[in-house]
């Protein structure tokens, strides 16, 4: 039973984690409309995944942008109980960039447990979900909140939710509200703003030692059951992504993200970042 539930947290945590670690990497903070060699050509960051102060884990995010296409790629590496249970998922993602708007139009998820592998993947077109595969078939759960077709229409996948950013402000950095199907659930991130927080570097960068703090509301929508763990999620206000600005490459990196469970805070913090972009100097930080 303790497994099983390590198990469901670990699919609702991946599927708040991956937007929050992948909406900022390619976000420009100063961009010309529709000018995609303003974002870096590629970008890698790592992070260590911890909970209740424990490390249980990695976190891989790489990018690459080309001319009007984006290409998105995540790894996650979790082991919970003393190695008893341990998860792997690579997630990817492929889109194109039309003026202001994300048009995503693939997603795939693969992962492998302790307990059981599996895959997803989903077909995009104009904004709206037309396919989502699962294998092995996932059964119809009737506890849960019936999906609709409108709510499979102006969507992102969790990792291209990122694109959603590129045309953010960036004087009001989490003022967005992101509308996300991760192929089971429907729901919502509302960011808005909290604070700043301080940046640690163990290597001095030249750029700005400070992140932007925002607050993060998971706003459940549809596919998901009304179970305690959802209701704990939609009523905690201790959701927190911190963007960090690197003006050298005119990007803003998410630096640190606390996810609350029932069982425990999840802390995933940033520990290297390198960018690319065309005509600058590469970028490496350590955190």
């Amino acid at each position: 039973m303790m497994v099983c539930s390590a198990a469901g947290r670990i699919r609702r945590c991946s599927s708040l984690a991956v937007p929050l670690l992948a909406l900022a990497p390619l976000v420009t903070c100063a961009p010309a409309a529709g000018a995609a060699d303003e974002w870096p050509s590629s970008m890698r960051v790592n992070y260590e995944i911890s909970f209740n102060g424990f490390h249980i884990g990695s976190f891989e995010f790489a990018s690459q942008a080309e001319q009007q296409s984006y290409s998105l790629i995540a790894n996650a590496r979790l082991s919970l109980l003393l190695g008893a249970f341990n998860w792997d998922g690579q997630t990817r993602s492929f889109g194109m960039i039309a003026k202001e708007a994300t048009k995503p139009a693939a997603f795939t998820f693969d992962f492998k447990s302790s307990l059981k592998s599996g895959s997803l993947a989903m077909g995009f077109s104009d904004g709206a979900v037309t396919k989502i595969t699962h294998l092995p078939p996932v059964p119809e759960n009737p506890a849960a909140i019936p999906l609709r077709e409108d709510h499979l229409k102006g969507v992102v996948d969790p990792l291209s939710a990122l694109m959603i950013l590129s045309r953010a402000s960036p004087t009001k950095p989490c003022e967005r509200r992101i509308p996300v199907f991760d192929g089971r659930e429907r729901f919502d991130l509302l960011f808005s703003y909290k604070g700043e927080m301080k940046v640690t570097e163990q290597l001095a960068s030249g750029q700005p030692a400070i992140a932007y703090l925002c607050k993060v509301r998971y706003l459940p929508i549809a596919g998901h059951k009304v179970d305690p763990e959802t209701q704990f999620m939609a009523a905690s206000d201790a959701i927190e992504v911190a963007l960090r600005p690197i003006p050298a490459a005119n990007v803003l990196v998410p630096y640190h993200i606390t996810i609350p469970t029932l069982l425990g805070p999840v802390s995933i913090v940033s520990k290297r970042v390198d960018i690319v972009s065309p005509g600058k100097p590469e970028i490496a930080l350590l955190h």
